[in-house]
């Protein structure tokens, strides 16, 4: 059995954003989303604080802006579905950066509805899952 370790952080930021449909753009209105991620770190353990700074530099972009006036969506329409690839995409470059990788973004516009990706090849390349289990056993020495 190969133990795949995550960690998953959620943020919260306040956007409006206005749907457009064939007949026409729809009533701007605002939402509380909420954003989760779930991450695998390349090397151990995360600083939760570097990690959720890292996050908030992309998803502060959207803090407090009506989302059709921001370039990303000028042309794409920001419904939830797209406000989460753009997120999935804006991340995960970040997390890289950082040692990280985004496993699996789920984003909210309500209580009651979210929409999810999911890296659909959660297996690890052979020599990460090795070189975690040598660290792990390593520390549990």
């Amino acid at each position: 059995m190969v133990k795949q370790r995550s960690y998953k952080i959620k943020s919260y930021v306040n956007a409006s954003h206005a749907v457009r449909w064939k007949s026409g753009t729809g009533k701007k209105h605002n939402h509380t989303w909420e954003v989760i991620c779930e991450l695998h770190a390349f090397e151990g353990m995360v600083s939760f604080f570097d990690i959720e700074k890292s996050l908030h530099g992309a998803i502060d972009e959207l803090s407090g802006k009506y989302l059709n006036d921001l370039p990303a969506f000028e042309v794409i329409n920001p419904t939830v579905e797209n406000v989460t690839e753009y997120l999935f995409d804006k991340i995960d470059e970040i997390l890289r950066a950082n040692g990280a990788m985004l496993l699996r973004i789920e984003v909210s516009d309500s209580p009651t509805r979210s929409f999810c990706i999911d890296v659909t090849e959660r297996n690890l390349p052979a020599e990460e899952v090795q070189a975690d289990q040598t660290q792990q056993g390593q520390s549990n020495a």
